[in-house]
């Protein structure tokens, strides 16, 4: 925690996380561009943002992509903010971005956690449903072959579509495939209100993506949410993944790390 206050302290490196803020997944020559800074300084910048944790980096084709990662804020938030006072302090926080700022789009999520445990664990832990049902409270049964289909368990619920496939799966190394189906029944099970469920089945079907590093005693996780096909707006689906999959791989850390479970939310 040290590093990711140390990290913060220096304006320049505040000015690229606000930078990716606006929007995220840009090139180094993309976060050049508006900053008074030479492109040595600013890959020395972002080396330090990386090795605290605020910044995550992800390949695509010959380019580098960089990304905010929330995972160090979400763990000072636990620390210094008790689960009596975070729900007053996010309406507070939403309320301050109704008044004073614009809307902003993004089209995927990206967020990156390391824990301690080996590849081969965490692929268990990945897809495994005995795993799955600890920390996420649901099941995905597939033999994780590319183009096999997944049955999704959840609160009682099964959902089953042959849209619902694996699309990438190199064993302790990366796992994508495409989400779930959002059915009324699937709705109904977990809460979810109909106008809501219904706002989800428009938007298109997304995709999630596991990429697995090893990292000395630990393992990298990296996981990226976005569309299934370009172009497509994810506007609600986002909305909800930026609070559910915190929450989700804190619960996978904590299990790997410890054997517990975290409690209910």
């Amino acid at each position: 925690m040290d590093e990711v206050f140390k990290a913060l302290a220096d304006a320049s490196r505040r000015r690229l996380l606000d930078g990716l803020n606006e929007r995220n997944g840009q090139s180094l020559r993309e976060l050049c561009d508006g900053l008074d800074m030479t492109r040595q300084s600013v890959s020395k910048h972002l080396a330090v943002l990386e090795g605290a944790g605020l910044v995550t980096t992800v390949r695509r084709g010959r380019e580098k992509l960089h990304y905010l990662n929330a995972a160090p804020i979400n763990a000072i938030a636990d620390r210094w903010i008790s689960r009596y006072d975070r729900e007053r302090v996010r309406a507070l926080a939403d309320l301050k971005a109704a008044l004073e700022e614009e809307p902003m789009s993004a089209d995927e999520f990206v967020y990156t956690t390391y824990i301690k445990t080996t590849p081969e664990r965490l692929w268990r832990a990945l897809t495994e449903p005995a795993f799955t049902e600890r920390y996420w409270g649901l099941s995905l049964e597939s033999d994780w072959k590319p183009g096999s289909s997944i049955t999704w368990r959840q609160a009682g619920q099964v959902t089953k579509d042959p849209a619902q496939v694996v699309l990438e799966a190199e064993p302790y190394s990366r796992l994508s495939y495409t989400w779930h189906t959002f059915t009324p029944e699937w709705g109904e099970a977990v809460g979810v209100p109909a106008d809501v469920r219904e706002r989800l089945a428009a938007e298109g079907r997304s995709k999630v993506t596991f990429e697995i590093e090893p990292a000395g005693e630990a393992v990298k996780l990296t996981v990226v949410h976005d569309a299934l096909d370009a172009g497509t707006s994810l506007t609600t689906l986002l909305g909800m993944v930026k609070q559910g999959w915190p929450q989700v791989l804190s619960g996978l850390k904590t299990l790997l790390e410890t054997g517990e479970t975290l409690p209910a939310p």
